[in-house]
């Protein structure tokens, strides 16, 4: 018999979906309060690294996921004028039967979870988040936007960076700017372009791209975080081509098309590490609610997808719920998702802060050998 009999998600992302789908699969009665009015993911791409994609096939979705993406096994870097100097193979960090990586369409990876959620059983109310949440010792009663209430045997925040639930249960805990913002584009593949290419020089940071689809892919500029208010939506094709004038190669292509400011997107790198516990009481804190990085080592969504498996292997497992189930699961994610945490934005400090030593590839090597085991 599991640890809960009912449990509350607040937020349908990729963590709050991958649980409600491990737990209701497993015979626990899952809700799921997604604010939005349908499960969706706003943004262009997303890279998904060996360790994510193992998560995602003990969801059953990896058949799904691998149709709709775009999966290869190196990484080229090359000059700002499209030379390439290096060709990296990625380290398989998902097993040697799962591609090292794989890009997609985010949009697809959420519709994706949204169905395998629907066919879990579990619950899914939209437009809804928690209002308050009061902790009655054996059990959590929770009243939601809408007006409904319901007691839980457990409340989970999976509602993100800027996770309510995470201000309701007295965690002070905020993210912070890194001092980077990215420029993302969709756009269409050319067939030249099978794995991603990163560019270190030149006007930004980092010029990238990663092929999505077998017809599309996403590119990205790295450069030092401009006022958010500064980047109106009419400036934002200008922008981005003024910037992509300093890359070659692929980037001739994708810079005739950045033209619809709609296919653009405009943030900040942030970074949040919430100290363990991640629990208060019955209520506890996964997926960005609880850590988020810079994209510096394409881990923030492999991230949350484990701190799902984990969570939901302790629950079906245990027979009650208390501290030292939590604690648990601290033992088995707080490390690890620290490690990523700080990797990541050490990557990030070297590109705003250089320095002549700086050991990129053992820093790198160090994380994948690490997300290789599972957590």
């Amino acid at each position: 018999m599991a640890a809960v009999g009912n449990v509350l998600i607040v937020g349908g992302g990729t963590a709050g979906s991958a649980l409600a789908i491990l737990l209701a699969r497993g015979g626990v009665a899952v809700d799921v309060a997604e604010l939005k009015p349908e499960l969706t993911a706003l943004g262009s791409g997303i890279t998904l690294q060996g360790n994510a994609l193992r998560v995602l096939r003990d969801l059953g979705v990896w058949d799904r996921v691998a149709a709709a993406g775009f999966a290869f096994g190196s990484l080229g870097i090359r000059t700002p004028d499209g030379r390439l100097v290096a060709e990296i193979p990625d380290a398989r960090t998902g097993g040697a039967d799962l591609p090292a990586t794989l890009g997609m369409n985010r949009p697809e990876l959420a519709a994706i979870l949204a169905d395998a959620v629907r066919e879990s059983g579990a619950r899914i109310g939209l437009g809804l988040t928690v209002e308050t949440l009061t902790d009655t010792g054996d059990g959590v009663r929770a009243r939601l936007s809408d007006g409904t209430a319901g007691t839980y045997d457990l409340v989970v925040g999976a509602d993100g960076i800027r996770s309510k639930v995470r201000g309701l249960i007295g965690v002070e805990a905020a993210p912070r700017p890194t001092g980077m913002g990215i420029w993302r584009i969709h756009t269409r593949r050319p067939e030249d372009v099978e794995r991603t290419d990163l560019v270190y020089g030149g006007p930004c940071f980092i010029a990238g791209y990663c092929p999505t689809s077998e017809d599309s892919m996403y590119a990205y500029l790295v450069e030092r975080a401009r006022p958010r208010e500064s980047v109106a939506d009419a400036d934002k094709p200008a922008r981005m081509r003024a910037l992509a004038e300093g890359y070659g190669g692929a980037w001739d292509g994708i810079r005739a098309d950045i033209t619809d400011p709609d296919r653009i997107n405009y943030t900040w790198f942030e970074s949040l590490l919430v100290d363990r516990p991640w629990n208060r009481g019955r209520v506890v804190l996964i997926g960005d609610a609880a850590h988020a990085c810079p994209p510096t080592l394409a881990q923030g969504a492999a991230q949350c997808l484990e701190d799902a498996a984990v969570l939901a292997e302790l629950l079906l497992a245990a027979d009650r719920l208390d501290q030292a189930l939590f604690d648990a699961f601290m033992d088995r994610r707080y490390e690890r998702v620290k490690a990523v945490v700080e990797a990541s934005l050490q990557l990030a400090d070297w590109q705003l802060n250089p320095v002549p030593d700086a050991d990129v590839p053992g820093l790198m090597g160090r994380i994948a050998a690490m997300v290789t085991q599972r957590p």
